[in-house]
């Protein structure tokens, strides 16, 4: 196997398991425990994989649209006993995108002050590791059911949009294919601008 696309599946898998952490760790903050004792605030990453979603479907999207994408188990919470009733379940969404996010930034600003520039095979590990994560946080917050911008859509919308959100859970598994294989790439100007702006180099 390619050590490339290894070490490309190696960063995905780390950065799905912080993204799920952070999801616990928001709502343990807002007191909810479930994560916490269901063994799920680690960052071991045997506590957090799915064989389709951490390891089939990532190979699966890099041979068929040209990048690499997936999941790992969620991370059980119960809304229930989250503090903020309102807006709980919108707050432990966004940790998991806003903790890709903030890998992305620190590694990203490791490339824009030239920190590895006499190390060229550790800048390209490097920049894989922003381009994953910033894949991940911006795909997260699509309003598609269960990506986590679906739990932020939902948390503002009023009682009166309950059938667009019973639509959207009802066909979400079409919506979810029918985005990944044919609108992904509309967002990558976004992807491209956020890896500009953090790293000062161009997305090629």
């Amino acid at each position: 196997m390619d050590i490339n696309f290894l070490f490309t599946i190696i960063i995905l898998i780390m950065s799905v398991v912080i993204h799920e952490v952070s999801h616990g760790y928001a709502a343990y903050l807002m007191g909810d425990s479930t994560a916490k004792n269901a063994g799920r605030l680690t960052l071991n990453p045997l506590a957090h994989l799915d064989f389709m979603g951490s390891l089939v479907v990532p190979v699966l999207a890099y041979l068929s649209v040209g990048f690499m994408f997936g999941w790992a188990k969620p991370v059980p919470y119960n809304p229930y006993n989250l503090r903020n009733q309102k807006h709980g379940d919108a707050l432990v969404a966004l940790a998991g995108p806003v903790s890709n996010l903030l890998v992305a930034l620190i590694f990203g600003l490791l490339i824009r002050f030239d920190v590895f520039a006499n190390i060229t095979n550790l800048t390209g590990a490097v920049q894989m590791i922003v381009i994953i994560n910033l894949v991940l946080a911006i795909f997260n917050l699509i309003p598609i059911p269960p990506l986590d911008g679906s739990k932020v859509l939902f948390s503002f919308l009023s009682y009166r949009y309950i059938e667009l959100r019973q639509n959207l859970e009802r066909y979400s598994l079409f919506l979810m294919l029918f985005f990944i294989f044919f609108l992904w790439k509309l967002l990558f100007p976004l992807l491209a601008f956020f890896f500009v702006t953090i790293t000062g180099t161009l997305l090629v």
